[in-house]
């Protein structure tokens, strides 16, 4: 059965489930029994993604847009849903922005940041700069579950997922990966190595040169996979993870595993989650501010234009890193809201830039609405 196909019948059986049964008998007496309660439909399930979402399928019939709403039409919870979703290209090797064979941070050690939110339990949990485990999204699921706490890091993190029986493994990079991160090295200018500021400034630039010469998709130089879903009874949910800013400075933390910033839901409202430049994110909490848009009544379109234009206002280092005095990074939001409706945005739009998308009529790959024209890397 193909994709499209199957996607359909899943969609079908599950609003099929919540439609009302058939009207009893007349000799049924409702003075005996109380009348069979049916829960009604509320909403198309839908699951929108970064492009991650689409792209990776780890040698697998399904990409994890897909495996998403497939198990939320079939009544899997919805944050297990997509997390089960993000686990596939987590664990594919040709993704370089996520889990197992990210790109490493510059002293070539791959750390994973991820927060998962589930909108009707009102819970979060999140880790940061996890290392040797390919999965952070599972992890930052169990923080949710099994403590009181949003947000574990470092070595407490990655203690805790060994303790919860994750399997902890000594590196995290492929050949790919590792041979990225060399050519990396090779380009920084050794007279300046020894000037930390310096080094940085350079190693951003010469990260983006490699991606301007098509060795790095610009999508894997920022990292990362944000996906929100929403179920047919209206319970939203997301999840977002990473391996963080190429070359990062080692235990750097951006804004995947921040709530209200790589990610926030509100349930009865909406969802937003980036990926992108986390630094810009981080100073404008956008994934918040775009929800608080939702909760005043805007599309998921323009709730997430209206946090574009905020972060473009308060952009000021990073002009200068672009002649045309504009954001020299690209920042893209998934925007869903309680009535199904979705929406996403990036501060550059071009032809080739796309999300992903799952609803009853099949995986679509939609462009991303640009709030400026051009690219991020000149």
């Amino acid at each position: 059965m193909e994709r499209r196909t199957f996607v359909r019948a899943a969609s079908a059986a599950a609003v099929g489930s919540a439609l009302p049964a058939p009207t009893l008998g007349a000799e049924r007496s409702t003075l005996l029994e109380a009348p069979f309660v049916h829960t009604p439909q509320l909403v198309a399930p839908v699951v929108i993604s970064d492009s991650s979402g689409v792209r990776f399928k780890n040698g697998g019939p399904q990409s994890g847009v897909e495996r998403a709403f497939q198990l939320i039409a079939e009544g899997t919870d919805v944050l297990d849903a997509l997390i089960a979703g993000v686990n596939i290209p987590e664990l594919d090797p040709e993704e370089t922005g996520i889990g197992y064979g990210g790109l490493p941070n510059e002293d070539g050690v791959v750390q994973l940041d991820s927060c998962c939110m589930h909108g009707p339990k009102r819970q979060a949990g999140g880790v940061a700069a996890l290392e040797g485990i390919r999965t952070p999204s599972l992890v930052a699921r169990a923080v949710m579950d099994n403590t009181d706490h949003h947000l574990l890091v470092g070595k407490g993190a990655q203690d805790f997922a060994r303790n919860m029986g994750f399997e902890v493994e000594e590196d995290l990079n492929t050949d790919r990966s590792r041979a990225l991160w060399l050519e990396w090295r090779r380009r920084i200018d050794p007279l300046h190595y020894l000037d930390p500021a310096r080094r940085r400034r350079i190693g951003y630039e010469v990260g983006l040169d490699m991606v301007r010469e098509g060795l790095v998709d610009r999508n894997s130089f920022w990292g990362t996979i944000n996906c929100n879903g929403i179920g047919p009874d209206g319970a939203i949910c997301g999840v977002t993870t990473t391996s963080g800013l190429a070359w990062k400075i080692p235990g750097r933390v951006g804004d995947s595993p921040i709530l209200g910033a790589g990610l926030y839901v509100a349930d009865g409202v909406g969802a937003a989650g980036s990926t992108g430049r986390g630094e810009a994110n981080l100073f404008n909490l956008s994934s918040f501010l775009i929800v608080e848009h939702l909760r005043r009544g805007a599309h998921p379109k323009d709730a997430g234009m209206a946090a574009l234009e905020r972060v473009k206002e308060n952009t000021v280092e990073e002009r200068l890193l672009n002649d045309r005095g504009l954001p020299a990074f690209d920042l893209r939001f998934f925007v869903l809201d309680a009535a199904g409706r979705y929406a996403g945005v990036a501060m550059y739009g071009s032809s080739e830039s796309s999300y992903g998308l799952c609803t009853e009529n099949g995986v679509e790959e939609p462009l991303l609405e640009g709030l400026l024209d051009g690219s991020p890397t000149g």
